[in-house]
Parts: structure tokens; C-alpha cells; sequence
């Protein structure tokens, strides 16, 4: 199996966990080293330069989620009011921006991917993705970023190994040039058997005249 092989087949199992949020963790994991090994196999650093960053962010996002829902659970229990509220919505909105730029990020990762391997399923998947992440705010968005890892799982499995697109040039046959003319009319002297001329007169060796 290449390296093409084995990266394309990593980054799509782990685009097909992404599709369920209890093991999204392993999936992102999966996808991100799946997308570094095809980055280096491609010779293109932009696709794994994006897909870090958009990692990162998405571990920012994950990390303030987290931190505000202790955050508000925490000031609930002492003194549950509009303090708990307005952490809740802070969190939300800066969990969103960061969830956006991780979305942005693996669009272009996935541009340029379909660029290099010719799959337009990378295409629709980071538009997918990037609209969904926009449109989390109205929960329609889940869906379209469900969509748009099966799209991205359809194109990790569908990236052809350079090597068998690749073929062997073999050169013609030599064509067998005729033969010479000199060869074809060469004359002799009937007089010494010296090779003479196709429209000599005299013999070069014997000087006798030659029969025309």
C-alpha cells in the first residue's frame, strides 16, 4: 500500500467518525494526520498549514465551551441570575467566531485538496462546512456539517494513487533504413574487379575504359 494509500484511507476514517459527536475527538485526530501525510505526499503545505489551523481553532472553541459551561454552572449554583446568562451568551458567541474560523480554514484546506487530486467532493464539502458553521446560530447548520463529512469521506476514498495514472513510454521499434543507393548500383571493373563508380568511364585503378 503507498503512502497515498494509507493516508487517504486514514483521513477518511476519520471523516467518517466526525459524523458522530461522541467520537469526534479520535475523528479530528484521524483527519488531521490523514491530511498532513497527503500535504507531504502532494507536495502542497498550504493543505496541511490550513487544516492546523483550523484544528487549533477548533480546540479554542472546544476549550471556552467547556470553561463557560463550568463557568456557568458554577456562578448558577451560588447565585443563578442575569450573571449566568450573560456568561452562557458570551461563551456561545465566542465559541461560534472561533467554530467559523476552524470552518474557514478547512475550506481552504479542502480547496486546495481538490485541486491536486481532481475530487470535486472536497469542493462541496468545505463550502458545506463553512456555511454550516455560519448557520449553527439557527441549528440548521449541524446538518449541512454532517453533510459535508460524508462528502468529505466520499472524497478521501475516491483519491487515486498518482502511480496508477502514471504510465511507461516505450519507444518505437527501430524502422530498418534501406539500403544505400551506392549499394544498390555498385559496378566493378570487368578488367582488375576494382569497385568503380556508378558513372565513372575509366577504371581508378586500372584505367582501362569501362563498358557504359
Amino acid at each position: 500500500m503507498s503512502n497515498v494509500d494509507s493516508h487517504k484511507n486514514l483521513a477518511g476514517i476519520g471523516s467518517i467518525l466526525l459524523i458522530f459527536p461522541f467520537l469526534s475527538i479520535v475523528g479530528i485526530i484521524l483527519v488531521f494526520f490523514g491530511m498532513k501525510g497527503l500535504s507531504e505526499d502532494y507536495k502542497e503545505p498550504s493543505i496541511y498549514q490550513n487544516v492546523l489551523w483550523g484544528v487549533i481553532f477548533g480546540i479554542i472553541a472546544s476549550v471556552v465551551f467547556a470553561a463557560g459551561i463550568i463557568l456557568a454552572i458554577t456562578v448558577g449554583i451560588f447565585a443563578f441570575g442575569i450573571g449566568t446568562v450573560l456568561i452562557g451568551l458570551a461563551t456561545l458567541v465566542v465559541v461560534f467566531v472561533f467554530y467559523v474560523m476552524m470552518a474557514m480554514y478547512f475550506k481552504r484546506a479542502f480547496s486546495t485538496l481538490a485541486q491536486k487530486t481532481g475530487e470535486h467532493s472536497f469542493e462541496t464539502a468545505g463550502n458545506l462546512l463553512w456555511i454550516g458553521a455560519i448557520l449553527t446560530i439557527i441549528f440548521v447548520g449541524f446538518f449541512l456539517i454532517f453533510i459535508a463529512w460524508i462528502f468529505a469521506t466520499i472524497g478521501f476514498f475516491s483519491i487515486k494513487n498518482p502511480a496508477q495514472s502514471s504510465y511507461s513510454y516505450t519507444p518505437p521499434p527501430p524502422v530498418a533504413s534501406p539500403p544505400s543507393t551506392a549499394t544498390q548500383t555498385a559496378r566493378f571493373c570487368p578488367n582488375c574487379g576494382a569497385p568503380v563508380q556508378p558513372n565513372a568511364t575509366f577504371c581508378p585503378n586500372c584505367g582501362k575504359p569501362l563498358p557504359t
